[in-house]
């Protein structure tokens, strides 16, 4: 899909920004909140000048930075991560061989073990400094063999990190687990039937589920994944304690790229909840970030949106459950983080991405009750992924903290940082601030509080 002459992700919300800059004592609006100190860090596609990648996904990454500290927004910056691909390097060598550090890395930001990692799912994660600096890629000793999901999980209880590597050459599917101080202490491969995007998964107290849906690699150019129909979709259940000990479960097809949570009911069943696009969605959405996968149906008749979705899984009897949580477009699912694998009563997530008919917004899903509450920002901004920081106080309430978006106007041309109370998301904003620049949309961050980094 175009604009004009140029293709929709290098207009309006998502043009790419030419350059990196720094402004510091920016304007608020409201009062920020004097827990909010440390800094939302936010990743995104952002191609060099004149650069096409071809498709949204496959930009340069790009980390947009805003420092809070006692009630003051210090600073905005917003640096390149100056991985071996932004050097021009090629990710597949002459020999055939792969060079997983000659990647983008501009799909999520995450702390571990006092180490600040920009990701990408195709290779190494990237350390860099709490200013954006690139410090450079990490293998974790060497022990990472493979790609790196860039949706790992923090175990709220261990503090143990569990991810994934996925890739379309053998091996296709690989768990690790990081320790709480950062090493790399555990991996088992996996065995799957086909190359798949295997975006995100989940984790329970006691097992982690992974998705293997119909988005296989295909040799095409541009994104070199696409929709296809005969290879099933399933979700796959593996005890902690077990690693490599898969039982799958066959659901409709459909495809996820993001997770809510997931949790273990007092039956022992496992319960996902996610961002699901049905099949006719698919190829909408798709077509909307580049071209449209060859041989799915059009998008025209489709709205390209997920759902909030729900699964139920029986170990005992392999009995699969399937059931709509909400019929609102969504996407960005997230949650408090100290609820990660168990039972949670809030999720959190932005309405209508980039789609202006129904305006976009901030939601609040509440599943004990069913319901769903908004933030509306109308039809000529666009949030970005909505995250939670919880307030101070170990008896604090689930939903007691706040939510961070960067929003952007439809045109590209203003930016804000928008701050709501979660546990009253309708209301008004209880802060923003004013950003010297219009940011572009784009996928994940992190708020990484002055407890884990230096001030």
């Amino acid at each position: 899909m175009t604009t004009g002459t140029s293709p929709r992700y290098l207009t309006g919300h998502l043009a790419p920004v030419p350059d990196e800059i720094e402004a510091r004592d920016l304007a608020v609006t409201g009062i920020l909140p004097p827990e909010l100190t440390g800094r939302y860090f936010r990743n995104g596609p952002n191609p060099l000048p004149g650069q096409d990648p071809g498709h949204w996904f496959m930009g340069a990454g790009m980390l947009h930075g805003i420092r809070l500290r006692d009630g003051r927004a210090e600073w905005y910056r917003n640096r390149w991560t100056r991985t071996r691909a932004l050097q021009g390097q090629p990710f597949i060598r002459p020999d055939g061989t792969f060079d997983r550090t000659a990647v983008v890395a501009n799909t999520h930001v995450v702390e571990h073990g006092g180490k600040i990692m920009a990701l990408v799912e195709n290779g190494f994660p990237y350390v860099v400094t709490p200013e954006l600096d690139t410090v450079g890629p990490d293998d974790f000793g060497g022990r990472l063999t493979t790609a790196m999901t860039a949706h790992p999980k923090t175990d709220p209880a261990t503090g143990e990190l569990h991810f994934f590597g996925y890739g379309f050459a053998p091996p296709l599917l690989t768990y690790y687990r990081l320790d709480a101080a950062g090493t790399l202490v555990e991996s088992a491969a996996i065995d799957v039937p086909g190359p798949t995007m295997m975006h995100d998964f989940a984790i329970t107290e006691h097992h982690a589920v992974f998705m293997d849906l119909p988005m296989t690699f295909q040799f095409r150019q541009g994104m070199p994944y696409a929709w296809d129909e005969s290879y099933g979709a399933r979700l796959g259940v593996m005890p902690l304690d077990r690693p490599g000990e898969v039982r799958w479960f066959a659901i409709d097809p459909c495809y996820v790229f993001h997770v809510g949570n997931a949790h273990e009911d007092a039956a022992g069943r496992i319960v996902l909840d996610a961002a699901r696009y049905a099949p006719a969605d698919v190829a909408a959405m798709w077509d909307a970030l580049g071209p449209n996968p060859a041989g799915h149906a059009s998008a025209a008749a489709s709205t390209g949106l997920a759902r909030l979705h729900r699964w139920t899984l029986d170990p005992a009897t392999g009995a699969v459950t399937e059931s709509a949580l909400a019929e609102r477009g969504l996407e960005f699912p997230t949650l408090d983080d100290e609820r990660v694998g168990r039972p949670s009563r809030y999720l959190y997530a932005v309405a209508d991405p980039g789609h202006a008919a129904g305006g976009s917004a901030i939601l609040r899903y509440d599943g004990e009750r069913g319901s769903t509450s908004a933030h509306s920002l109308g039809p000529d901004v666009v949030a970005g992924e909505a995250v939670f920081v919880p307030a101070a106080g170990i008896d604090r309430g689930e939903d007691e903290g706040w939510l961070l978006s960067v929003i952007t106007t439809r045109d590209g041309k203003a930016s804000e940082l928008l701050v709501l109370d979660a546990s009253d998301v309708s209301a008004a904003p209880v802060a923003t601030v004013t950003l010297p620049r219009g940011v572009p949309a784009g996928f994940h961050g992190s708020w990484i509080a002055d407890a884990r980094e230096e001030s």
